[in-house]
Parts: C-alpha cells; sequence; structure tokens
C-alpha cells in the first residue's frame, strides 16, 4: 500500500479522492483535443451522476477540461473560469451499462478539432481510459500515452515499434483495438518517456495516419 492509497491525492476543493479522478478524466480529454476546449458535453454514469455534485465531480471535470491539474487553486472557480474561457458545456446523465460506477463519458469540442473519451476514477485520484474516439483502449495515464488512430495495414506495429526504439524511449503496455480488419484501427501505448514533437510528426506523416496525439504523464498533481 502505498502513501497515496492511504492519504488520497493532492488536490483543491473537496476531499473525496474521485474528485481528483474527474479532474484527471478531464485533463485527459483535454490533451487529446489538443486546442483550446469551446464545447463540452458530460455524461455521468451511476454513482458519478447520483453524488457528483456533492464531491464536486462537476467543478472537477470542467477544470480538468481546462487544462487544470487537481492542485490547481482554479478548481474551485472552475464554472467562472469556463465561462472567461469562452467553453460552454452541459452535463446529463447516461447509463453506460456494465461499467465502473464512478464513469464519465466527454464529448470536447474545440474550433477544428473534436474527441470523445471514456473513463472512470477508480480510486485514490486514479483513472482507467476505457475509449477514445469511439474504440477501445486501456490506460491510466500513469506513464506518457502515445495514441495512433490509422487504417488498419499489415506491419504498422512493427513501424511504431521501431520508432519508439529510434527514439531512446520503452514500450511500458500497448493496446490496439480495430472496428474491422483493414478498417480505423486505435493503438494506444504507454512508454517510459514523452516522444518528441519531431518523432510525433513522423507518425502523423503516415499514408495511413490520421490522428496522433502525445498525452503527458498525469499521476503528478
Amino acid at each position: 500500500m502505498s502513501l497515496l492509497d492511504m492519504i488520497g491525492p493532492v488536490m483543491i476543493g473537496p476531499s473525496s479522492s474521485h474528485t481528483a479522478g474527474a479532474c484527471r478524466l478531464g485533463l485527459v480529454a483535454h490533451h487529446l483535443l489538443g486546442e483550446a476546449p469551446r464545447e463540452a458535453r458530460i455524461g455521468l454514469h451511476a454513482s458519478f451522476a447520483k453524488t457528483g455534485r456533492g464531491h464536486g465531480t462537476h467543478l472537477a471535470l470542467i477544470a480538468g477540461i481546462l487544462g487544470y491539474r487537481p492542485d490547481d487553486a482554479r478548481l474551485a472557480q472552475a464554472f467562472e473560469e469556463a465561462e472567461r474561457a469562452g467553453l460552454t458545456y452541459d452535463f446529463r446523465d447516461v447509463d453506460l451499462g456494465d461499467v465502473h460506477p464512478n464513469t464519465a463519458v466527454i464529448e470536447l469540442r474545440g474550433e477544428t478539432q473534436s474527441v470523445t473519451v471514456q473513463g472512470s476514477s477508480t480510486g485514490g485520484g486514479v483513472i482507467q481510459v476505457t475509449h477514445v474516439q469511439g474504440l477501445g483502449v486501456n490506460f491510466g495515464a500513469a506513464n506518457p500515452t502515445l495514441l495512433l488512430r490509422y487504417r488498419d495495414a499489415i506491419g504498422v506495429i512493427a513501424r511504431l515499434a521501431s520508432t519508439i526504439a529510434a527514439a531512446e524511449t520503452n514500450i511500458a503496455t500497448l493496446t490496439c483495438t480495430r472496428e474491422k480488419r483493414g478498417g480505423v484501427a486505435l493503438l494506444a501505448v504507454e512508454l517510459d518517456h514523452d516522444l518528441s514533437p519531431e518523432a510525433v510528426h513522423f507518425l502523423n506523416s503516415w499514408q495511413v495516419t490520421d490522428w496522433v496525439r502525445m498525452l503527458p504523464k498525469l499521476m503528478d498533481g
């Protein structure tokens, strides 16, 4: 058992560890959007829907979407900060089936980009992201995480692994989901270190690739 398990994460606002988790889920969506958010639609499942307002879940999700970490003093004023930033948002209750009760689905839009993220706050500020852009993933943002959406083709994973090795980092975990053979596929790769912007640009230049994001480690702060 770690110290985090016993006392919870460092954060601003209500003391629920799920509030820190909600903030990190918003942060995942913020980073994967890749530009300033303008519109957010947030579905809250089960416990998040029933107890979210009392635990500060709504504030924390908006704070994360704005790019604030759980220990940011602006979290408690996230709604006011959203108004100043020109972010509109709405919350709704959803039934996502047999998933963790503290689960949210975030649909986020900017000027030119959009992203959909589903994930759960599992306790102690820890999160598990289960879907990105409608495809299944499995990562917790405790490591830098590369996401790459592409047209399913032979050799893409091998080529990606070679690129990562050339960047002198290592793969911690890798998950791949595809709609069908030859259809849209999504890779989520947890790494020991961030890839450089140049490496990300190189991956984005591949003919089969249509979306690449380098998500930073989010478990600090």
